[in-house]
């Protein structure tokens, strides 16, 4: 398996997109007819209580049209011959792999297509995931939307005249795999962001932690707002990569099993040089705390419905709120579990100049132990309920979406 530079992505707003796409050069359609080239990777944000999340790619495909149909005419496409299975899991903390290139027609492209094979009738499938203290075997995930026409996707990119254009697609392999209630069954439902690659000097950050939490259950993202912008986990070694990020200024948020949350607020992401934010020598040691959880299920009101939710849980930190942790909740019956932690989380802020660490428990914060549980679903508003988890574990939490 080819698995070359140095790079990442994950839920990025169109404006982030865009603002990598005009980084690459991306605009109105050329007037010249030469052709250019596209050339496409894949990439993942973290995996969640799996060993192995394999997907299957057979090709992708883009359109200059938004709106165009899988028959209509003017598709360019990379096709992988034979069919390329991946484990997205080997695909973190800054690894991609190339799919392929192909010659397209100069200008701006709107939409894109990303088709993986089907699973046969038994092992080894196409499409699969290996849990985490299971017994190794390989389970089918079930992937009906994106076998038949390809999962589609927004584009933004301005292919130009005899120029290569670089495109990423960033797989969140914990949000994408769904389980389907004790059946032992999953579904895929990915979910994938398309990132420009722009010049891997640049729109990273790096730094490292320390080497009691450099395990794949502990998350390093950059966040906006209390979204996670780009997420990965920490190497053996604790060094960890986040590439590419759109610029501007992030909350570098770390989140360990059995350690409170440590957020550095203001860390700098620049189009002209990566970011270091841990001085040399240091890393990045959030304290203990206790483990705790909140559980419980997502429904839409009057409905026997089970709406396909995600599900995360926020916290506020210092004069900012951040994603400590998110999950898709169970397709059959609605059910859902987060790992959270009890204790007072730290905080520090960026400094270019920093010779070392220094984090500071947020004092202030009254309830710092308290989480806000936010669920999501595709036609409805945000439904949340708020979980404190200071002295116990949450459960039967009951979030309920409007009709």
């Amino acid at each position: 398996m080819k698995l070359p530079f140095l790079l990442q992505p994950s839920a990025l707003s169109a404006v982030a997109a865009a603002a990598l796409v005009a980084a690459c050069g991306g605009g109105g359609t050329s007037s010249s007819n030469a052709p250019g080239s596209l050339r496409v990777a894949i990439t993942d944000a973290p995996a969640c209580g799996y060993d192995a999340v394999n997907v299957t790619v057979e090709k992708v495909r883009v359109h200059q049209s938004a709106s165009a149909g899988d028959a209509d005419s003017g598709w360019s496409e990379v096709v992988l011959n034979p069919a390329r299975k991946l484990n997205l899991l080997d695909l973190t903390n800054g690894v991609l792999a190339e799919l392929g290139q192909t010659e397209l027609p100069s200008g701006s492209y709107s939409q894109l297509r990303l088709q993986l094979a089907g699973n046969g009738m038994g092992a080894p499938y196409a499409n699969s995931l290996v849990l985490t203290g299971g017994d190794g075997s390989e389970i089918p995930l079930d992937t009906p939307s994106a076998q038949q026409t390809g999962l589609k996707m927004n584009l933004n990119l301005t292919v130009q005249p005899n120029q290569l254009a670089d495109l990423v697609l960033d797989f969140d392999a914990c949000k994408s795999v769904v389980k389907r209630g004790n059946s032992g069954r999953y579904n895929l439902k990915p979910v994938v962001a398309v990132v420009p690659l722009v010049r891997n000097d640049a729109f990273v950050a790096e730094g490292q932690v320390a080497a009691g939490i450099a395990l794949p259950t502990t998350t390093v993202s950059l966040q906006q707002g209390g979204v996670p912008v780009k997420s990965t986990v920490p190497g053996a070694d604790g060094r960890f990569v986040l590439y590419p990020v759109p610029a501007g200024n992030y909350d570098l948020v770390v989140s360990a099993e059995g350690r409170v949350t440590a957020v550095m607020t203001g860390v700098p992401i620049t189009d002209t040089s990566r970011t270091y934010a841990t001085p040399l020598g240091t890393a990045i040691a959030p304290p203990a705390g206790t483990p705790r959880s909140a559980s419980g299920s997502v429904a839409i009101g009057g409905s026997s419905t089970v709406p396909l939710a995600s599900v995360r849980a926020t916290q506020k930190v210092g004069m900012t709120t951040v994603e400590r942790t998110a999950a898709n909740a169970d397709a059959t019956n609605g059910a859902f579990a987060l790992n959270l932690v009890a204790g007072v989380p730290v905080f520090t802020a960026y400094s270019a100049s920093a010779t070392s660490l220094a984090f500071t428990p947020d004092a202030a914060n009254t309830t710092p132990s308290k989480y806000t549980v936010i669920a999501s679903t595709d036609g409805k508003a945000p439904v949340s309920a708020e979980a404190d988890v200071a002295t116990a574990s949450v459960t039967g939490l009951t979030l309920t979406f409007a009709p």
